[in-house]
């Protein structure tokens, strides 16, 4: 057997862990040996390369790869869960940032004389880049503004009109460059091409986030893809097409989560801002730790629901304490998950995962917003766009029409937040004035942990 002949196989077994470790990763319950068994793919995949015939810089490569692998080992097991967010965002854009680089060296190579391939070829080469750098700019971008380091969102007049109008000197440069290979022509076309990715996402919302990371998660399979096609490399056609068409499902579920389309997503300025037109009236209604507890205590149904101010407090291992207090008081409790609660696809269900919380206790919203009306206590914790009521009453709203978690029809909700501040679409929540909620002020692991206090005091005092 061949050299290249083991390598196409080797290619091939690699894809085939590819598919099944996504497969598996449709579920809670086996997510974790699907990335195993897709990271094994991986291995397979990048030692088989090296025994390409006629491969060069081996040794560039070898330092490459343990430069990024120990760096990145590091990284991840150093952050936060609440930082996870960033750190897709940041990979993501890696990835798309290398398939333009990929682009970037083989226009580089043909601009400085060496016969080029196929002009289909070369055109797949100039759409990869061009992708790959909206991808890369995007999603630091976007890791800015999750990780705090930029304002919410950057408008001006005219701002899609403008956007419209780099999008195209962008094709008009990559045209260019495919006809000529003109190293002007190249330089011109990248520069517009990061600058696209910037402008894009400047606008956006950090309500919308989940969508982006998604979208540009497409944006890197696809541009992967069309460079592993100009390098002849069946890995990388496989894996970019996977992964291009997972982040374009995923893209598409999110966008459904926000009542949006994909042509609303990819072309106006999506993500909230400013205040609902219609008034709310009523008023903010605190409550204590004590007479929170005793009212879950001696509830039947109890629905929780976390956001991103969960994650912040890292609260969730409390929460699985607290649930565990009611189980054994005889109370139904559940979680309820909004699809793009958090700040990327899943967010929730992975800090539920790292607490230990049971799969079946956890409910999306489809399933569990019928339930509202017949539960007891919905306990709300650092949620707050995913839960808001305007989103159904407010045409003025910039998040009317999203689906959200009912938890308004609930006989009594609770709100655990810091203060009264408005959430990421930076809008005021109709919620926190309801006649039936009442609202527990701190820290999220400070007040379920007080909470976890007042429900062992009730047990001492023997229920």
């Amino acid at each position: 057997m061949s050299a290249l002949t083991l390598v196409k196989l080797s290619y091939f077994v690699a894809a085939t862990l590819f598919l099944l470790g996504l497969q598996r990763m449709a579920s809670p319950k086996t997510a974790r040996s699907g990335i195993q068994w897709a990271g094994v793919g991986m291995l397979i995949a990048t030692v088989a390369t090296f025994f390409l015939p006629g491969l060069h810089n081996v040794g560039l490569m070898i330092v490459a790869i343990v430069i990024g692998v120990a760096l990145n080992w590091a990284w991840g097991k150093k952050v936060a869960i609440t930082d996870m967010p960033q750190m897709v965002a940041l990979f993501n854009g890696m990835g798309g940032g290398s398939a333009a680089a990929i682009g970037a060296v083989e226009l580089v190579r043909f601009s400085a004389g060496e016969p080029p391939p196929s002009t289909f070829t070369l055109s797949l080469a100039v759409t990869g880049a061009l992708i790959g750098a909206v991808s890369l700019t995007g999603s630091v971008i976007a890791w800015a503004k999750l990780d705090g380091r930029m304002d919410k969102r950057y408008t001006f007049r005219g701002q899609q009109w403008f956007n419209a109008l780099v999008a195209l000197a962008a094709v008009l440069c990559g045209v260019m460059a495919l006809q000529t290979l003109a190293m002007p022509w190249i330089i011109a076309f990248f520069a517009l091409a990061l600058a696209l990715g910037v402008l894009m996402t400047l606008p956006i919302g950090g309500a919308d986030m989940p969508v982006v990371i998604s979208l540009y998660n497409a944006f890197t399979g696809l541009a992967v893809a069309f460079e592993g096609y100009v390098l002849g490399n069946e890995a990388l056609i496989i894996a970019g097409t996977m992964v291009g068409a997972a982040g374009m499902l995923l893209t598409r579920l999110m966008a459904k989560a926000m009542n949006r389309s994909i042509k609303n997503v990819l072309f106006s300025n999506f993500g909230g801002g400013g205040a609902s037109m219609q008034e709310i009236g009523g008023s903010m209604k605190p409550i204590e730790a004590g007479d929170v507890a005793a009212m879950m205590a001696y509830a039947e149904r109890v629905v929780i629901v976390p956001g991103y101010g969960l994650a912040v407090a890292q609260a969730q291992h409390k929460v699985w304490e607290l649930t565990q207090k009611l189980m054994e008081r005889g109370v139904k409790v559940k979680f309820a998950i909004h699809p793009v609660a958090g700040r990327m696809p899943g967010h929730m269900n992975v800090l539920l995962a790292e607490a230990g919380v049971p799969y079946d206790l956890i409910a999306d919203m489809d399933d569990i917003n019928p339930e509202f009306p017949t539960t007891d206590v919905s306990l709300v914790i650092g949620a707050n766009d995913v839960v808001n009521p305007v989103a159904k009453t407010d045409p003025a709203s910039p998040i009317f029409g999203m689906p959200i978690l009912d938890v308004v029809a609930s006989k009594n909700t609770i709100v655990i937040k810091r203060g009264k501040g408005t959430g990421f679409a930076g809008i005021e929540n109709a919620l926190f004035y309801a006649d039936n909620t009442r609202m527990l002020y701190g820290d999220a692991a400070s007040m379920v942990a007080a909470l976890v206090s007042e429900l062992k005091a009730l047990d001492g005092g023997g229920h």
